[in-house]
């Protein structure tokens, strides 16, 4: 059985970053297509760790209160979770 993490692979999303050096020497960094996430530092490695974080509070806001997130590396994290039977555990256990 392979294990599928969801989070980790829409984190794919890191790959879109856009990073600025300011005129004051330090960094800023987005992800166009998750509105809002940004992040300032003042060097490119803190402000990538910087956006990974901002991008990964924005994802559980974002499914707490239910907005739409993109689509990202084919996985749409507005579609319902599918439930699968108790029973359908120890199935697979036996």
């Amino acid at each position: 059985m392979s294990v599928n993490y969801i989070l980790s692979q829409y984190d794919e999303a890191m790959s879109e970053a856009v990073y600025d050096k300011l005129e004051d020497g330090a960094f800023v960094g987005r992800i166009p297509s998750c509105k809002g996430v940004i992040a300032f530092a003042p060097t490119l490695r803190q402000c990538e760790n910087e956006l990974r974080s901002t991008l990964e509070d924005w994802i559980l806001i974002g499914l707490k209160l239910r907005h739409t997130l993109p689509v990202i590396n084919n996985i749409n994290l507005n579609e319902e979770p599918t439930r699968e039977p108790v029973d359908t555990l120890s199935k697979i256990n036996n």
